[in-house]
């Protein structure tokens, strides 16, 4: 597999489904309710081990500038998911 391109549904499916020995159909049927698991908590914080940590945070109000018109403008406060990658992730990453 090409290290430049990313990895498709279908190859995560594919490779969970041989790595484990289970039909494709059931590796999808993971994938999938993994994926809704992290929507259903994203109000909560949820953790992958090994992979990181899902929060939500609030940005506060703030002032920024209208590219177009070079005029100042506020930008509303809102609620932000952000991930957090694991020590061990980011260990491998950068070894």
């Amino acid at each position: 597999m090409d290290s430049k391109k990313p990895m498709t549904k279908g190859e995560i499916v594919d490779h969970l489904a041989t790595k484990l020995g289970v039909s494709k159909k059931l590796a999808g049927e993971f994938l999938t309710e993994l994926v809704d698991l992290v929507y259903q908590e994203a109000g909560n914080e949820i953790t992958l081990p090994g992979l990181g940590k899902f929060t939500t945070v609030e940005r506060g109000e703030r002032t920024g500038r209208n590219p177009k018109t070079g005029e100042s403008m506020v930008i509303p406060a809102k609620k932000l998911v952000k991930f957090k990658v694991s020590k061990t992730l980011q260990d491998t990453v950068v070894s």
